[in-house]
């Protein structure tokens, strides 16, 4: 029980670390009235690589960044706590590729702020990493991203969205991230264990047709 105790604890570290900084940083837009926009994404311009890895921290007001607190929070914190061999490889991959990409692929002159491209990329690792591995952890860690946050997939139509200004380019290319580092690091997921029920000693088995629980 310590263990695991211990073990979730420093998995909310680096979480933690991350949301102060994008909190100081929405402070000091707020406070000083000014926007550090500057500090996004600015498709294919030199002065917007930068934003390939300062424009998690930023937000456009308190509500941007209230909607991406939980999430972020949750699936970075799984992610060091089922994957501790690999987080640290996998959160800052996912976060400079995802922005790398933003910058490569997204279009037009808007600057792309905030930390949902990385939160999807997160989403989706999660989802594809369990549906590979069938760990039931992993799997019910899934059934929850899918129960809470299953409305993230409109995130990718800001058309439903008129009023509010949606950078769909990052939520897209933060899933695709999330599917590559999930296929990538696959082999690093925890295990399903396995399961077998008590058999009669006499009993025959027909090996030309394995239990569903065993695995080739």
């Amino acid at each position: 029980m310590k263990e695991e105790k211990k073990k979730l604890i420093t998995a909310t570290i680096v979480p933690i670390i991350m949301l102060l900084i994008m909190y100081l940083a929405m402070w000091l837009q707020w406070f000083f009235d000014f926007r550090l926009y500057f500090l996004g994404v600015h498709p294919l311009q030199i002065d917007g690589i930068i934003g390939i890895f300062t424009s998690v921290f930023i937000h456009g007001d308190w509500g941007h960044l209230a909607g991406n607190t939980l999430p972020f929070f949750l699936f970075t914190t799984a992610l060091f706590y089922y994957y501790p061999k690999v987080a640290h490889k996998v959160f800052f991959g996912m976060w400079f590729t995802s922005g790398l990409y933003l910058w490569l692929f997204a279009r037009g002159e808007a600057w792309h702020i905030g930390a949902s491209g990385l939160v999807y990329a997160m989403a989706t690792y999660h989802l594809l990493s369990a549906a590979l591995q069938r760990e039931i952890r992993l799997v019910s860690f899934s059934m929850l991203i899918i129960f809470l946050y299953g409305s993230m997939i409109w995130g990718f139509f800001p058309e439903f969205f008129p009023e509010q200004r949606i950078s769909w380019q990052a939520h897209f290319t933060g899933a695709i991230v999330g599917v590559v580092f999930a296929l990538f690091f696959h082999h690093h997921a925890p295990k399903g264990k396995q399961y077998f029920e008590d058999e009669d000693d006499d009993e025959e088995i027909d090996i030309d047709d394995p239990p569903y629980w065993m695995e080739e």
